[in-house]
């Protein structure tokens, strides 16, 4: 009989339609493993800060200048009346403007020749002198600091001055963490923090009763479709919803989905639930620059509008993008407004701008305590992504973490820190180079057998592969080697490779000749069936579990469906394969009424151009034909001339060949 924590970590787990029993159990995790890492951070931190400020102070005490002295010029004066004259003079405010603009300060010599360099256009004439001394410094000041600026901006060696940016903490964990008395102590549910409100998370003691309220009762799979469109009825979609939103480089998606999930078709006696989209539309607009990238608003921003006729269609398409954005925002302000959720996510300032506007009759709004991003990294904004991201967001995540383990690591942590705290006092030492890692002689044949074994899979070579395992004496459940690289990681075994690289044919040799155990479990903790990515792929685990026996191996805990034969697999796909020929035949078809369309219309252009034409006239030759038509014509209007011929010719063809088999 099988444990509850198997029955419940069967299938996966969805946020709003939580098995009851578990949900009775439910409670928070507490922090107790966080509590000491962020401690020590924060004396870390501590230390660091008042380390600097000795530092800083010590600094000072040590640069601390004589009373008549000016550091930034490197200048000495005798008393502090030539020191106030060095402070009003030219060169002394020249240095001080080049230390602000993050400049190095020029000496006394250097600066008497550039006001050499300037002494003609300081005053703009020869024979003209200003009463007032000070606005000759700040003309002189100016335009040298002008003609700086311009030779730093323009020279090679131009350094900006590093930006100081303020550290961010490690803030709050995205998920929040639950345990149950029906699960392991090692197992841990997760739900994303984004899916509770604000008051639901400063109350962070209550998160269990939140869960619980948010629990929803599946709909039925049938819904009421008014008109004739076939757009649900607004009283059939009166559950909670939720908004999402994606734009970025002239892609948009949107999609409102409701959080009752909908009873499916049931699949070996097992009702399936399904999202309920209660609307959706994308849009895509031609706005990125292909070669250089960006969009063309950026590079207008940055560099000044350019006349060229990408960049119009470019500047159009923005507009044109825009607008549909605000309509179908605009039409959607009803669902939008009762959704309890904003999901948004918008790459730039230009993006953002087209959803948070300001504008007129604007439905998005920055301070909408609704908002939300996504927690995790997205794609290109298309549907199948809004409805990935929206399972991601609603999927229970499941972490099997050893908290004993993760106690001892941070109390390594720590001895290592108080141990290079101890070695940091004593008089340091010279160390030895570091020893090269030699790998074993085990080491380099496990590599050498990876490396074999992978690239046969992935050439889908079946009968060399169990050539190669025999030969070696290697078990066909050979653990890739290291396992610490992300391909090994996630298919360490030959049948989890075969099956995440959809070779069907690999997977059924190594189950009925090879003898590998479907039930092993990755790093990720799943079987090669769940692996599988077609149909195919996953037919042949059905078929040798067909044609292995049930008793030679636990398929119901290797995930692997009910059994079918090589026949009803050969059906299955011969049946793919006549619907993709069908599709193929009917695109051809109507390429074929296309290109007849158009030489009907060429027939009659050139039966009203021969009107008048003289009875007794010769017939010309078709090479005649042909240079009269291009007479007169571009080399571009003959080449399309001479492809639609190619054309009608093509037609005539398969016209013909059609009416051999027919007659055949």
């Amino acid at each position: 009989m099988p444990k509850p924590s198997e029955e419940f970590l069967k299938k996966p787990l969805y946020v709003f339609d939580l098995p009851p029993e578990l949900l009775a159990t439910l409670h928070l995790k507490g922090p107790s493993l966080l509590q000491p890492h962020l401690a020590t951070d924060l004396d870390s931190f501590k230390e660091n800060q008042q380390t600097f400020e000795d530092e800083d102070q010590q600094g000072r005490a040590l640069s601390k200048p004589a009373s008549t002295s000016c550091l930034m010029c490197g200048s000495t004066s005798l008393d502090v009346h030539e020191q106030r004259r060095h402070v009003k003079s030219d060169w002394h405010n020249y240095n001080l403007k080049q230390k602000l603009r993050g400049n190095k300060p020029v000496s006394e010599i250097d600066f008497e020749k550039l006001v050499e360099d300037l002494e003609e256009s300081l005053s703009g004439e020869d024979s003209s002198e200003s009463d007032d001394n000070k606005e000759e410094k700040d003309s002189f000041l100016t335009t040298q600091l002008k003609k700086q600026a311009k030779i730093n901006q323009d020279g090679p060696d131009n350094e900006e001055l590093p930006s100081e940016k303020r550290k961010r903490g490690a803030g709050r964990p995205p998920c929040v963490w639950f345990s149950s008395s029906l699960l392991p102590s090692n197992i841990s549910l997760g739900i994303y923090r984004a899916l509770f409100t604000n008051v639901e998370q400063e109350q962070g003691s209550d998160l269990v009763d939140a869960v619980r309220k948010k629990q929803l009762k599946p709909t039925a799979s049938k819904v009421d479709i008014g008109g004739s469109n076939g757009v649900p009825l607004p009283s059939a979609m009166t559950g909670p919803q939720v908004f999402l939103c994606m734009v970025g480089g002239g892609h948009f998606a949107g999609m409102v989905v409701s959080l009752a999930p909908k009873l499916g078709k049931k699949s070996a006696g097992v009702e399936e639930r399904q999202a309920v989209v209660v609307a959706h539309k994308t849009f895509h607009r031609y706005t990125t620059r292909r070669k250089q990238g960006g969009a063309q608003s950026s590079n207008d921003s940055a560099k000044g509008a350019a006349h060229s006729a990408g960049a119009s269609i470019r500047r159009h398409n923005e507009a044109a993008l825009e607008g549909d954005i605000r309509c179908l925002l605009a039409e959607w302000r009803q669902l939008i407004n009762e959704s309890q959720l904003c999901f948004i996510r918008a790459t730039g300032s230009a993006n953002r701008r087209i959803l948070f506007g300001p504008y007129e009759r604007q439905v998005l709004r920055h301070n909408d305590l609704r908002n939300r991003g996504f927690p995790f990294s997205t794609r290109r904004a298309t549907q199948a992504e809004l409805m990935r991201a929206f399972v991601e967001l609603t999927r229970v995540k499941v972490s099997e973490v050893d908290e004993a383990a993760l106690a001892a690591a941070a109390a390594a942590i720590e001895n290592e820190k108080a141990a290079k705290t101890r070695a940091s006092n004593v008089t340091p030492t010279k160390l030895s180079p570091p020893s090269v890692y030699k790998p074993s002689k085990q080491e380099e044949e496990a590599l050498l057998h990876t490396t074999q074994l992978q690239a046969l899979i992935r050439r889908s070579k079946a009968p060399a592969l169990l050539s190669y395992l025999s030969s070696n004496s290697l078990s066909p459940d050979f653990p890739f080697y290291p396992l610490s690289t992300q391909t090994n990681h996630h298919a360490p075994t030959p049948l989890h490779l075969a099956a995440s690289s959809n070779s069907p044919a690999i997977v059924l040799a190594l189950l009925t000749k090879g003898g590998a155990n479907p039930e092993l479990l990755n790093q990720e903790t799943k079987t090669a069936f769940e692996l599988a990515g077609d149909r195919a792929t996953r037919d042949a685990f059905r078929v040798a579990r067909g044609e292995v026996g049930e008793e030679r191996w636990d398929w119901r805990k290797a995930h692997v469906t009910s059994a079918i034969s090589r026949e009803e697999a050969e059906r299955r796909r011969a049946k793919e394969k006549a619907q993709d020929e069908e599709k193929e035949t009917e695109r051809r078809k109507g390429e074929e009424e296309r290109l007849k369309g158009m030489r009907v219309g060429m027939g009659e252009a050139a039966g009203k151009k021969s009107i008048g034409k003289a009875l007794g006239a010769a017939e010309k030759t078709g090479a005649e034909k042909r240079e009269e038509e291009g007479r007169g014509l571009t080399p571009e209007m003959r080449m399309r001339l001479e492809r639609e011929r190619r054309a009608r010719a093509a037609e005539e063809r398969i016209k013909r060949m059609g009416g051999g088999r027919q007659s055949g």
